[in-house]
């Protein structure tokens, strides 16, 4: 799924318009009947305080549109009209007109703070006050109105974009500004109590930003959305599919995507009938070293199970019996040290090398890192602790072999390559390295980011907290390496590596829940599983 900025979306509607051809009055319609369509089917029940702030634009217009809907349903919702400006956009005042002669919900302007309506804890707050165009932050009566909505435990819904986030993302918030998390489940409490929503709710100190439960996005999702500042507002979010023209999406060109199964899964290849262990390449894993062995063996486990033919892991002596004991189907090469990896007879045999989970950064280490990169001509993927030296010896970077994968979280980011302000910047910035040093970096999170050297971004669809727990990076290091052994090039291995890795785990989530899971989970539920 292609992410848009602004100024792409409004071509995009503009060709729909033009091309389809479908006036905009009509598409408008079409947008707010799939907000409709969202709301009823979580509406059980007609006996609902839905309150929509609409603004004068065409954001605006598809809160109005959405008000009319719910009035023929039977749900009566109140309108207000944010003034803080005296002219409507042409579709805003056709749907104003039309809310305002067909039906008889109740309707109000806000001018000031005056004007401000109490919001109930069991209200719903949809804000369709500012859209995705908006590139400035919110001031006067309108950032308190949005401060007031927020100063409550309502529902709240955001159409297209919460009101005051700037589509890509660059508000720039500290990270003492998210100071908690509340989670529950919020029942409206009417006579058949068939309303349920569920909502993870962070509270920012930021005033002019609306903090939405749910965000419903139209056709794409925005930037912002990706970035873990910015879901203090955004909360849950969805895309509406409102049906702007195939031809412009499919061929509009655009920096940044957003990983779906359609796109990973056809990635992953059918095995053939008379295939043998070769055929699925030979793969090199370098890890461990003293009190460090389990980052091995979680390593090389995930790298069987996601399908290598033959693994091979390069041990210090004292994880030797650990690995042989643990994962019989592995084979070993081990150092001379005890403790720690210092050299390897030969790199030639191999399909792919992996090389850093738990090796520490002893000297010797660093040398055999620096050995395998200048050497290397098999693809690579590196973490942890080998990406911890390269810090150290940043000249290293320009020769990395190309395609080199990096697969750092975040602080071993900031080691990498420096500190930014904020995770639009953090982007940027990845996104420079790849293209500079002609690497490809993973950048894990809650939407993992992986930057490509020409450019592209996909961000990652799967996944959940459950996976913050020690060892699944190095599952993750494990699973990349096991694609490249067997020979899916380094861009493949990557995407369908993230994607099969979050999937495992969010698979891991529903059988055992998200607090009690493990690094071992993950791997347990690791499923390729090809269409016959």
């Amino acid at each position: 799924m292609k992410i848009l900025p602004v100024e792409k979306i409004r071509e995009a509607d503009a060709f729909t318009i033009e091309n389809e051809p479908v006036d905009s009055i009509d598409l408008m319609e079409r947008a707010a009947s799939k907000v409709y369509d969202w709301f009823m089917k979580r509406c059980k029940t007609k006996e609902v305080s839905v309150k929509i702030f609409c603004g004068i634009g065409n954001n605006g217009g598809d809160g109005l549109a959405l008000a009319r809907m719910l009035f023929f349903t039977g749900i009566i919702p109140q309108v207000f009209v944010v003034r803080f400006s005296d002219k409507m956009s042409r579709d805003c005042e056709m749907n104003f007109n039309r809310l305002k002669e067909e039906t008889e919900t109740p309707m109000y302007d806000i001018f000031s703070e005056d004007d401000f309506p109490l919001i109930n804890d069991k209200d719903i707050v949809v804000d369709a006050i500012f859209g995705s165009g908006l590139n400035r932050n919110i001031e006067g009566f309108a950032a308190e109105l949005i401060k007031h909505l927020n100063d409550n435990n309502a529902i709240r819904i955001a159409i297209d974009i919460p009101s005051g986030l700037h589509a890509l993302g660059s508000q720039q918030t500290t990270d003492n500004e998210t100071t908690s998390q509340q989670v529950e489940t919020r029942q409206l409490h009417h006579e058949n109590k068939q309303y349920v929503i569920d909502t993870s709710k962070k509270y920012n100190s930021q005033p002019s930003i609306f903090k939405a439960d749910y965000t419903l996005s139209f056709q794409f999702p925005k930037l912002a959305f990706m970035f873990p500042e910015n879901d203090a507002f955004v909360g849950r979010w969805e895309v509406l599919d409102i049906g702007l023209h195939k031809d412009f999406i499919d061929n509009v060109e655009t920096l940044n995507f957003y990983t779906t199964e359609d796109m990973a899964m056809p990635i992953l290849r059918k095995r053939t009938k008379f295939s043998h262990k070769g055929t699925y390449g030979h793969a090199l894993l370098v890890a461990g070293s003293s009190g460090k062995t389990g980052a091995a063996l979680l390593a090389a486990e995930a790298c069987l199970r996601t399908g290598v033919g033959l693994l091979t892991a390069h041990l210090p002596k004292d994880a030797l019996l650990p690995m042989q004991i643990y994962l019989p189907e592995a084979m070993t090469s081990i150092d001379k040290s005890e403790t720690h990896c210092t050299e390897i007879d030969d790199i030639i045999p191999y399909t792919a090398i992996g090389v850093g989970p738990g090796i520490g950064k002893n000297a010797e280490t660093a040398t055999l890192l620096k050995k395998i990169i200048q050497e290397a001509t098999q693809p690579l993927v590196l973490d942890a602790d080998a990406l911890n030296i390269i810090s150290e010896n940043p000249t290293w970077l320009s020769f990395l072999p190309d395609n080199t994968i990096l697969t750092p979280h975040p602080k071993e980011f900031e080691r990498l390559f420096g500190k930014t302000n904020n995770s639009y910047e953090r982007l940027e910035l990845q996104r420079k390295m790849s293209v500079t040093h002609n690497i490809i970096i993973v950048l894990k999170g809650a939407h993992t980011a992986i930057t490509f050297p020409n450019g592209t971004c996909f961000f990652n669809s799967t996944g959940n907290p459950g996976m913050a727990t020690a060892g699944s990076g190095d599952v993750l290091t494990g699973m990349i390496l096991s694609l490249l052994a067997q020979r899916y090039t380094p861009q493949e291995a990557s995407l369908l590596g993230v994607y099969l890795h979050g999937k495992a785990g969010d698979d891991a989530a529903k059988e055992i829940g998200e607090n009690s899971m493990i690094a071992r989970d993950i791997i347990v539920n690791i499923k390729l599983k090809t269409e016959s």
